[in-house]
Order: C-alpha cells, then sequence, then structure tokens
C-alpha cells in the first residue's frame, strides 16, 4: 500500500478499516494471474484486515474444478472474515441504489454487485475489485474502491 497506514481514508472522510475482496480479484489471485489488484492482495493479505461475503465465498468455489481444491480455497478463503448477505434490508438498501443509478443513467448489470457495493457502503468498507459495475457506486454514491 505504498507506506500508508493500517486504516485507510474513505472517500465520506471516515476510516476504513476492512477491505472487501470482490469475487473478480480472488479468482485472477487463484488462478496465478497477476495485475495491480492481485498485486496488492498479494502484498496486503497479512497487513490488512480482509473480507469476503458469503455470496462471495460461493461464487469463488464454484469456480474451482474440484472438490479437493474447493476444500483448499475454502480453507484459504475462511482466514478472511466472511459476512452474511444481510437480509432485507440489505435486499431493500441495494434495490434503491440500482433505482438511483439506474435514473442517473447507469445500469448495474448484476444484482450480486449490488449487494455487494450496498454491503461496503452500509458497513464504511472499502472494495477491491475488477468490474466496472462498481465504478457508478464509487463515482455518485461515494463507495471506497481500492485503486493499486
Amino acid at each position: 500500500m505504498d507506506g500508508r497506514s493500517q486504516h485507510l481514508s474513505s472517500g465520506a472522510g471516515g476510516e476504513i478499516d476492512m477491505v472487501i475482496v470482490d469475487t473478480t480479484v480472488w479468482v485472477d489471485y487463484l488462478q496465478g494471474v497477476r495485475n495491480a489488484e492481485t498485486d496488492w492482495l498479494n502484498a496486503e493479505l497479512d497487513r490488512q484486515r480482509l473480507g469476503l461475503m458469503d455470496i462471495i465465498l460461493c461464487e469463488v468455489l464454484q469456480g474451482v474444478p474440484d472438490d479437493v481444491m474447493a476444500r483448499q480455497v475454502d480453507t484459504a478463503l475462511m482466514k478472511c472474515e466472511v459476512f452474511d448477505m444481510g437480509g432485507v434490508a440489505l435486499a431493500r438498501e441495494a434495490a434503491r441504489n440500482y433505482r438511483t443509478l439506474r435514473s442517473r443513467g447507469y445500469t448495474v448489470r448484476k444484482t450480486i454487485d449490488c449487494l455487494i457495493a450496498t454491503f461496503c457502503l452500509r458497513g464504511h468498507h472499502a472494495l477491491l475489485h475488477r468490474d466496472r459495475d462498481f465504478e457508478p457506486f464509487e463515482k455518485l454514491l461515494g463507495l471506497s474502491v481500492i485503486h493499486p
């Protein structure tokens, strides 16, 4: 993180002490793909407080080829904090965020991305991702994003 402290600044002026790592980054990382996000993750694995949502865990585990690898990946990911999806309140708030973005000319392609972004916004978590659907959440709603 280029010498920054353990806490990250949020776009809204608060402190971020958790980084949620999106499926897009975990998949690249587990496949050995080198990019700015996977390099950041590799460097910060033992230095940052990292988390993921249960739906991200599901997406990552769906992508592994067999049960043996699934167990290995599951064990590795469980070293991070794993959060339950969020229930009715998160669903309503994510839908509201979707409508807000759509009214401003942005259509988010995946409902899961609305849920993840809204979870991060609610919890003041930063997001590490490689998915353009999160860009309007950052630009218009103040989502804190790690830009390595």
